[in-house]
C-alpha cells in the first residue's frame, strides 16, 4: 500500500468520524420532538433537506440535468426511499418504542452486515482478516443489547418489541443503502460527492411532498405554536448537519475506503448515538455500555489495522 493509500485512508476515517457524529443526530431527535409522530418527523425532515439541496445545487443545475438518465433516476429514487424516508420512519418508531440505546445497538450491527457483503468483492480482504474486528463489533453489540434486556422498560413489553422491530427494519433499510449508495457512486466517478447527495436530497424532498397528503389526512395533532417551532427548528437542523452535511462527508468517505471498512464506520455513528442519549438521559454509562465502547473502539482500530501495511514494508517489496 502506498504513502498515498494510507492518505487516502486516514482522510476517510477522519471523514466516516465526523458523518458518525453528525448522523448520530438523528436517534436524539425523535426524543426531543417526541410530541410528533415518526410520518410527520420524517417528512418534516426530508421537505428541510429537499428545499436546502435544490437552493444548494441550482447554480449547478444545467451540467448535471444531462447526465440524469432513466436508470440513474431510478437508482435515485429507490435509494432516497431505502436510506432516508423509510429508514427514518422505522428509526424514529423504534427510538420512541424502544429508545436510543436499543435501537443504536440494533442498527450498530450494520458493519457485520455490510463487511460480509463487501467481503465478495473483488480484491477485498478475507473474512478471516477482518475476524478480529466483526468478532469484537458483535461482543460490544451483545453489550450493548444484555443492557438493554436486564434494564428496566419505560413501556409495555409489546410496544418495546414492536420497537425493536422497527429497529431491525430500519437496519435492512440501511444496509440496503450503503451497499447500494456505495455502488452507484463508484460507477460514476467524475460526479462530485456532494452533487450526488444534492441529487438525493431532491428525490427525498419530492417523495415527502408526496407523503405529505397522508400526513394531513391522518391529522396534525394539538400543537401549540411553540411546539411548531420547536419542530421546524429540529427539522431544519437535522436536515442541515446530517442530510447535507453528514451525508457529503459519508459520500467523500465512500469514494476513499473499501466497502469493508465502509461498514466499520457506521460505528461511529452509534457510538456517538449512544453518547447523545447518556447526555439526554444526564447519566454516566453503566459498566457494560462503557465495556461496549471499549469494544466497538477496539473493532474500527483493528479494522483499520487489517487495511494498512506499512509504508516502510512495501518499500522493500517494491524495490
Amino acid at each position: 500500500m502506498s504513502r498515498t493509500d494510507n492518505s487516502n485512508i486516514y482522510a476517510g476515517i477522519a471523514c466516516g468520524m465526523g458523518a458518525g457524529a453528525l448522523w448520530g443526530l438523528v436517534f436524539l431527535a425523535p426524543e426531543v420532538i417526541r410530541g410528533f409522530s415518526p410520518l410527520q418527523q420524517a417528512v418534516g425532515r426530508y421537505l428541510a433537506y429537499g428545499a436546502l439541496s435544490l437552493i444548494l445545487i441550482a447554480p449547478r443545475w444545467r451540467s448535471i440535468a444531462g447526465r440524469l438518465t432513466p436508470r440513474l433516476l431510478w437508482a435515485l429514487a429507490w435509494l432516497a426511499l431505502a436510506g432516508n424516508l423509510f429508514y427514518y420512519v422505522l428509526l424514529a418508531s423504534a427510538v420512541q418504542m424502544g429508545g436510543i440505546a436499543m435501537t443504536s445497538l440494533v442498527v450498530g450491527f450494520l458493519p457485520v452486515a455490510v463487511t460480509i457483503i463487501g467481503s465478495r468483492e473483488a480484491g477485498a480482504l478475507p473474512l478471516r482478516q477482518l475476524a478480529p474486528s466483526l468478532l469484537l463489533c458483535v461482543a460490544g453489540a451483545l453489550c450493548i443489547g444484555w443492557q438493554a434486556v436486564v434494564m428496566p422498560g419505560d413501556g409495555p413489553v409489546a410496544t418495546r418489541l414492536t420497537g425493536f422491530f422497527c429497529a431491525v427494519g430500519a437496519l435492512l433499510s440501511w444496509t440496503a443503502f450503503a451497499i447500494g449508495n456505495n455502488h452507484w457512486l463508484r460507477r460514476q466517478p467524475d460526479m462530485q460527492a456532494q452533487d450526488w447527495n444534492l441529487l438525493i436530497g431532491l428525490a427525498t424532498g419530492a417523495q415527502a411532498l408526496l407523503f405529505l397528503p397522508v400526513v394531513l389526512l391522518i391529522g396534525l395533532g394539538d400543537h401549540d405554536a411553540a411546539a411548531w417551532t420547536k419542530f421546524a427548528s429540529v427539522s431544519f437542523a437535522v436536515a442541515l448537519l446530517a442530510s447535507i452535511v453528514g451525508n457529503a462527508l459519508w459520500n467523500r468517505m465512500s469514494r476513499l475506503l473499501p466497502l469493508t471498512m465502509v461498514g466499520q464506520m457506521i460505528l461511529f455513528e452509534t457510538g456517538f448515538a449512544l453518547l447523545y442519549g447518556f447526555l439526554w438521559e444526564q447519566r454516566l454509562p453503566t459498566p457494560l455500555e462503557g465495556t461496549a465502547f471499549a469494544l466497538v473502539i477496539g473493532s474500527v482500530i483493528t479494522c483499520i489495522a487489517a487495511h494498512r501495511r506499512p509504508v516502510a514494508a512495501d518499500a522493500t517489496i517494491a524495490a
